[in-house]
């Protein structure tokens, strides 16, 4: 793929018309294409294109091209630090695309008890991957440990920040959170419940304001007894009518 400039649009004054309209000069934007993933040979969980490091520079010029794309002027006043400044948000609020939720949660502790135990009230921000408008909520965990191992309270929330920190939807989140505490602590029984409201149903489309959803999921001695399940849900409070006999998924 042939290199692109980090400033991809150009502009041209439009033909002044009349005395004094120097400082409302009008510029005229040509868009260029924006160039697709490049094929980085790195692997980092499912994304094998992902570049080594934040792209900071290419971010900001994309930024760019959508400002003139709307109709604005990048280089006006306000507008003219934006792209670094969003370039410099996404670094952070994208920071999940290269971490491992395993870093966190290899730091166990040795514990011989197998009782239930939660962690609730989680709070996240993730952006959703479809409008890349935020969704925001909490995450509540349960797991019954496995292999004599649990894990320190934060090294959960960081988890759940690993995962949150990329372009997501609300039902892998809660899949990912479920499967990396499965399979890093071996734990024998693990329930995820995601509470979020999504920035995409409440300022386009429906624009149902009042809207928010909920999402589970189970994994071994959660997933297979409903009476585990039922007890790791009611343990998380507001949750107990899910996964009762009847209503068992």
């Amino acid at each position: 793929m042939s290199e692109m400039n980090v400033n991809s649009i150009s502009t041209t004054e439009a033909p002044r018309q009349g005395v004094g309209s120097d400082r409302h000069a009008r510029r005229r934007f040509t868009l260029q294409p924006v160039p697709t993933a490049p094929a980085f040979p790195v692997v980092i969980d499912e994304a094998p294109w992902l570049p080594p490091v934040f792209d900071e520079q290419r971010v900001a010029s994309a930024v760019r091209e959508i400002l003139a794309a709307i109709g604005e002027d990048p280089y006006r006043d306000g507008l003219k630090d934006t792209p670094a400044r969003v370039a410099r948000a996404y670094r952070e609020i994208f920071a999940g695309m290269r971490q491992d939720a395993g870093e966190h949660l290899g730091r166990v502790f040795e514990h011989e008890g197998e009782e239930l135990v939660t962690v609730r009230d989680i709070q996240f921000y993730s952006v959703c991957e479809h409008h890349l408008l935020p969704f925001f909520g909490r995450v509540h965990v349960a797991y019954l440990p496995g292999s004599g191992k649990v894990v320190g309270l934060s090294k959960v929330a960081r988890t759940v920040e690993v995962f949150a920190r990329r372009p997501q939807i609300q039902e892998r989140l809660t899949a990912q959170i479920a499967d990396a505490i499965a399979d890093h602590l071996g734990a024998h029984g693990v329930s995820v419940v995601v509470e979020a409201e999504h920035l995409c149903m409440k300022m386009r489309g429906a624009r149902s304001g009042q809207s928010s959803m909920t999402t589970f999921a189970h994994r071994g001695a959660c997933a297979q007894d409903v009476h585990v399940r039922q007890e790791a849900l009611a343990a998380l409070g507001r949750f107990g009518s899910y996964g009762t006999a009847a209503g068992a998924p």
